[in-house]
């Protein structure tokens, strides 16, 4: 969190302004130990610190048959689906759109001893992690229990839909300088053959492992992100037919990398009148995905003296791909009085 002020003074009074209209102010143990009756055993069993993981998912078959889902399941679009983990208070997580789009085939379900989670009429659009978690609660207050949760990843395949769909025909994809970039071109089959390409010039992207990697619950994953590998890509995939093409992705490097923000701070004018409209901008330059929150202090704070508060940012190309996000707030006074002359202090602030 970074903390920039200026002081504005207060000069001769000037004559006064009709009032303007009001503006926005936007403001997770058990220890495994044996008991040993040998020394060395004892020293030898005692680095053995670690938490037994217990897994709490069921899911639920045909004539009420029980049995513990695998890591990765591999289902027909249009299957229905029913999970079960053990507790009684259960968190969820599955594909988001879900909750993008309020989607009703999916419902979940508390009950006294187990949470349920079923999804009906399943689509390719519904490939993704399902996972739960024990909920250890005090009062208002829960927290995750790490020992006990469970997870497993379901392939819905669609030989119409190889590739999961996306709401959009066309995604950005940040290239970090500071962490891996993911493509997430994901497929619905486990069997499908993917590969990676290039718009221009058109050619395929090899995918050597270590630098780049592909994932099938992920997508391409770039290791080390450089600026030469911006422009257009798009991925292709095979299975026992035509191959299929994604959407296409474009790759922006990003210059600024991760951290606190980085902040300037300037007035209008430094030495005010009485009357004057004075205003004080704020501008953050950071990373494109990450938002910055922004907040004031100001003189006439105490006294609930109205101010106008703005905020904004947009993306810009600083040359050769480079692509930075600008932040900024703007806070103005309007008939500007004794009260409002003193510090005006920014305060940018990002996860």
């Amino acid at each position: 969190m970074h903390f920039f002020f200026l002081i504005i003074a207060l000069g001769q009074p000037a004559k006064n302004k009709r009032p303007k209209e009001p503006g926005d102010n936007r403001i997770k143990p058990a220890n495994k130990k044996g008991k040993p009756k040998i020394p060395k055993l004892k020293e030898r069993d005692s680095t053995d610190i670690s938490p037994k993981i217990h897994s709490i998912m069921t899911q639920v078959m045909d004539k009420g048959r029980f049995q513990k889902p695998a890591a990765t399941m591999s289902l027909s679009a249009g299957q229905s689906v029913e999970l079960r983990c053990k507790g009684n208070k259960i968190g969820w997580s599955y594909p988001s759109y879900h909750d993008s789009f309020k989607d009703s085939r999916l419902s979940i379900r508390q009950h006294d001893r187990y949470g349920q989670l079923t999804l009906g009429n399943s689509t390719a659009a519904d490939t993704g992690e399902y996972s739960c978690w024990l909920l250890v609660c005090n009062g208002y207050s829960c927290k995750k229990d790490e020992s006990k949760t469970g997870s497993t990843y379901i392939f819905f395949s669609d030989i119409g839909e190889l590739f999961v769909p996306s709401p959009s025909y066309f995604e950005v994809v940040y290239l970090n300088p500071d962490r891996p970039a993911v493509i997430p071109c994901r497929v619905t089959s486990p069997t499908a053959k993917v590969t990676l390409h290039q718009e221009f010039p058109a050619e395929e992207i090899k995918v050597d492992g270590t630098n780049i990697i592909y994932d099938m619950k992920k997508g391409f994953v770039y290791q080390h992100p450089t600026s030469d590998q911006k422009g257009v890509v798009y991925c292709r995939a095979e299975s026992r037919g035509a191959p299929q093409i994604s959407i296409k992705y474009q790759l922006l490097y990003v210059e600024v990398p991760s951290g606190p923000p980085s902040a300037t701070i300037k007035a209008s004018s430094n030495n005010a009148e009485g009357g004057d409209d004075v205003s004080v901008l704020c501008t953050v330059l950071g990373d494109p995905e990450v938002e910055v929150e922004f907040n004031w202090i100001y003189p006439g704070q105490e006294y609930e003296r109205p101010v106008i508060m703005q905020d904004t940012w947009r993306l810009i190309d600083r040359g050769i791909g480079h692509t930075t996000r600008i932040s900024e707030s703007v806070i103005t006074i309007e008939d500007f009085e004794t009260i409002d002359a003193g510090n005006y202090i920014c305060i940018a602030q990002n996860p």
